[in-house]
């Protein structure tokens, strides 16, 4: 049987321990192919904070410290494999970066100079968590 509800997902807005002015993206191995924050599907029985450490630690080889909700996603074309919404989230990172499971590459880019190749509605996200945190305006 094919449901057709909106599919759950967390991204994360990862700032290195080390590099607090900077985000996390990795590279997606698969398509839809770009630059990404690291995230994914919420498993069955999981909680929202759970799959965004689950998926970050996965992707980034980092574990996450200071986790706080920013905001949630839903366009339904923001994917376009189906229809996702996303609970996005931001936290500190704690460990070595590295590229892992459905990550091609890694990077940590400054807020500012992000790459152009962006996959799903990504910068748009770090857009509105740059007007968030830098000026204190709730994305609507």
């Amino acid at each position: 049987m094919k449901y057709r509800q909106p599919a759950l997902t967390v991204d994360v807005i990862i700032h290195p321990q080390d590099a607090p002015g900077r985000v996390v993206l990795i590279r997606r191995r698969n398509p839809p192919l770009g630059w990404a924050l690291p995230g994914g599907f919420v498993d069955e029985g999981e909680s929202l904070e759970r799959a965004a450490q689950r998926e970050a630690k996965e992707e980034t080889g980092l574990d996450l410290e200071d986790l706080r909700q920013f905001r949630a996603y839903s366009e339904p074309n923001r994917d376009p494999r189906r229809h996702t919404v996303t609970v996005v989230f931001s936290a500190t990172g704690i460990g070595r970066a590295r590229a892992a499971d459905d990550a091609q590459d890694l990077g940590i880019f400054s807020l500012e100079a992000l790459p152009q190749d962006m996959a799903f509605d990504h910068r748009r996200i770090l857009e509105d968590y740059m007007q968030w945190t830098l000026r204190s305006v709730v994305p609507s």
